[in-house]
């Protein structure tokens, strides 16, 4: 599919929009904590990389080259906008089929204490631990798209955790 787009096939290049679109949105959303900006970085990163194919390497993977566009297209958006609103996630609602309502109640309340607590931690900690256990990317998929080293991500998030463990405690 790759080389078809890069060739300026269309159909393919939307057939990769289509497999990625949900990654892309949820990394943007991660970084502008908001859901429009979050749509329109998508989107503009989904352009940028489309006039960028030819610079795109042979062999190597796309989603992280892509997802690279998406964060520095979205750290552009939120640093112009200059939002500091609270951590939004979009949260896919879970089939709870065979589950009482109140274990249902209890998991969402659990969820939105965690949801709480990340909320708290400053950006950098958001970000690492939302790349690397909701978005669930690699360490290097998660250094590619912050643009840091796969070692920085490793660090970054074993202080990350302290903290949510600190922020959940408390």
């Amino acid at each position: 599919m790759i080389a078809l787009a890069r060739r300026g096939d269309g159909d393919a290049y939307a057939s990769l929009v289509r497999a990625h679109s949900d990654i892309a949105f949820r990394t943007a959303m991660l970084i502008t904590q908001d859901a429009a900006e979050a749509e329109e970085a998508a989107q503009d990163a989904f352009l940028k990389a489309w006039r960028a194919l030819g610079r795109f390497r042979e062999g190597e993977p796309l989603r992280p080259w892509l997802l690279t566009i998406v964060a520095n297209e979205a750290r552009n958006r939120r640093r112009s906008a200059g939002r500091r609103a609270a951590l939004a996630l979009r949260v896919a609602d879970d089939e709870h089929t065979g589950t009482s309502a109140e274990t249902e109640a209890l998991a969402h309340e659990s969820r939105g204490a965690l949801l709480d607590a990340i909320s708290r931690l400053k950006s950098d900690d958001r970000l690492v631990l939302g790349c690397r256990y909701l978005l669930e990317l690699s360490e290097a998929e998660t250094a590619a798209a912050l643009g840091v080293p796969a070692g920085t991500v490793k660090s970054r998030t074993s202080r990350a955790l302290e903290r949510l463990r600190g922020e959940v405690a408390a």
